[in-house]
């Protein structure tokens, strides 16, 4: 969510700090700031709005060697500049960015900080006002911050400057992810490695509860204790191209072309030496071991998940539930004698599951992690990780990374059954070669999917999906999609749940996108379309090669039928991308969203 950079060196802190943002953007982006500190003492800058904002109130003739910056969602007080981080303790001796969120910051205010005047409606203010008491009452600041630590429940990723020492950042973090990149003669930390990528590919995970002395030559770890801990550093593989637009006039629709080769990459990654798409044997082990199988997941990870039970289940034979996070982690169900969970999730970070793994790994069960990025907190913590190998996905709405989950998850459910000796008659490589290729012609579609997007969305104030078995959660994802970057009213329902109510929304006009992919029920979607055009709806058939029907909008080229989700999404992410883009949407970046949730 919300986007830390740090910089300590030689050279001026301003423009690595606002080009480190730049990259962060993503996560979260109703304010930013920067505060630099050089012999005249610190200077902040910070404004409501995007980075494009805050460049042109920088002063550019302010040189500074250190600075802390931050990129901000929302999470207390309103967007605004007051509320904007840094934030600075009352003598503004000491100034902090801050993501995450301290849940006990009232109880803070009210035992220690009564006389002290908020400038902010922030719990990150709570923070730097508690450092600067500590040190008002006589502690160095290293311990002022170590005692300040202590006291805080919930979850940070701290910067801190301290006007009286240009030598030093100060860093922690508690479950919300942070790195220390390493230079020659400087030193970095970010949310994300691709954050400073610009200056290096070197980095040092953080631990929860951890402390770091950042200084240009050097980087000390502690634990609350104060003992020292010794890290290797790792490389970050990324590519700077990954993560740049290139031609393109938005990152969704570069990541919506980029699904055909993550497929390939997919199959590239999981093909032994047979040609079989194959997984650890340790994870294979796991799933064999599991009565029943438990996907914990969230937005449109958790729509990838219900797609993997159908392939779980109907492959290998294993029962599968699947979970929203947030829901799980308060309300856990009855659980099955030895269960295997499941935890997708793009960034790796997502707080909700994370809490959730937290939970059963205090159980004793074992976890697997489906994710994007190797090394996030969601890997660390699992017992397994799968990698998508989809790259980094910078747009807000998940596209590459949803079809990523799903052939991932597909690979998963083949290994289980030929392990339990269960007879599949398909060769699931091949079936993934056939779906890139379907994709391929898919995203060279586009002109044909604008053109849907003009005749049904331009002026519609709400739009419904529909979808029996598994076009049913194709539906829930194309759904999430329009409404999250169009913000039209959207809703996936299953086709014969209409009757049972949700038919009382169709008005004469109102848009029905029916996903017609599976043979068995495309008679009973086509009667659902019936039923809502006789009540005045305006259908958007999508069909398979093979089902189509004369008044079809259009036909996607034919793939095994398990595997349509991967092709069948394309057209929805692509609809959706031109409704947004028709309504003039800042499609990257929808507001309120931010890319990584790493708060609950």
């Amino acid at each position: 969510m919300c986007g830390i950079v740090g910089y300590i060196g030689e050279q001026d802190s301003k423009e690595i700090l606002l080009r480190g943002l730049e990259k962060l953007e993503y996560r979260g982006y109703d304010s930013a700031g920067i505060a630099v500190l050089n012999h005249n003492g610190v200077h902040v800058f910070k404004e409501k709005g995007r980075i494009a904002v805050l460049r042109e109130i920088v002063d550019a003739s302010v040189s500074a060697p250190i600075g802390i910056g931050h990129t901000r969602w929302a999470t207390h007080g309103v967007p605004s500049k007051v509320n904007a981080h840094p934030h600075q303790s009352s003598t503004k001796r000491f100034t902090l960015v801050h993501n995450g969120v301290i849940e006990n910051y009232n109880h803070l205010k009210r035992d220690y900080l009564q006389s002290v005047h908020f400038e902010s409606e922030t719990d990150t203010e709570v923070i730097v006002q508690l450092i600067e008491q500590f040190v008002d009452k006589g502690l160095e600041v290293e311990s002022a911050f170590r005692e300040t630590l202590k006291l805080l429940k919930g979850s940070y990723a701290l910067g801190l400057l301290d006007n009286q020492d240009q030598d030093t950042i100060y860093v922690a973090k508690n479950k919300s992810p942070l790195l220390i990149g390493l230079g020659k003669g400087f030193n970095v930390v970010a949310s994300d490695a691709m954050a400073m990528l610009q200056v290096t590919d070197q980095y040092v995970e953080l631990m929860d509860k951890e402390t770091v002395i950042v200084k240009k030559d050097s980087v000390t770890i502690k634990n609350l204790e104060g003992t020292v801990i010794e890290r290797a550093p790792y490389t970050a593989e990324l590519d700077a191209s990954d993560i740049e637009k290139g031609t393109y006039p938005h990152y969704m629709l570069k990541e919506i072309d980029e699904q055909p080769a993550v497929v390939r990459k997919i199959i590239g990654n999981y093909r032994n030496e047979n040609g079989e798409l194959t997984v650890d044997s340790d994870i294979r082990q796991a799933m064999i071991g599991a009565d029943r199988i438990y996907i914990i997941a969230a937005g449109t990870s958790y729509h990838a998940g219900l797609v993997g039970k159908q392939y779980i289940e109907k492959l290998a034979n294993v029962p599968v539930e699947v979970h929203i996070s947030s829901e799980f982690s308060y309300n856990m169900p009855l659980l099955s004698e030895k269960p295997l969970f499941i935890f997708i999730s793009q960034s790796g970070e997502t707080a909700d599951s994370r809490a959730v793994l937290v939970q059963i790994k205090e159980m004793g069960y074992k976890a697997l992690t489906i994710t994007n990025v190797q090394g996030s907190t969601l890997s660390r913590e699992a017992d397994y990780t799968l990698l998508l190998h989809a790259g980094p996905e910078i747009a807000v709405a998940s596209t590459k990374a949803y079809t990523a989950q799903i052939a991932v998850l597909a690979i998963l459910a083949r290994d289980t059954a030929r392990a339990k000796g269960i007879d599949i008659d398909f060769d699931l490589s091949q079936e993934l070669g056939i779906v890139a290729s379907a994709m391929e012609t898919l995203v060279d579609a586009k002109e044909e999917m604008e053109q849907i997007a003009r005749d049904y969305l331009s002026t519609t104030r709400n739009c419904f999906f529909i979808g029996r078995g598994i076009d049913y959660y194709v539906g829930m994802e194309g759904a999430l999609k329009l409404k999250e970057i169009s913000y039209i009213q959207a809703e996936g329902f299953a086709g014969g749940e209409l009757k049972h109510g949700t038919i009382a929304l169709i008005e004469d006009g109102t848009p029905i996108i029916a996903l017609a992919t599976q043979e068995n029920v495309n008679l009973g979607i086509r009667g659902n379309v019936k039923e809502v055009v006789a009540r005045g709806a305006n259908p958007c058939i999508i069909s398979m090669k093979g089902l189509n029907e004369e008044d079809d909008r259009y036909v996607i080229p034919t793939v095994h039928e398990l595997f349509t989700p991967l092709v069948s999404v394309i057209p929805v992410q692509l609809i959706s991308y031109y409704a947004a883009l028709h309504r003039e949407c800042d499609v990257d970046k929808p507001r309120n969203l931010a890319k990584s949730v790493t708060v609950e």
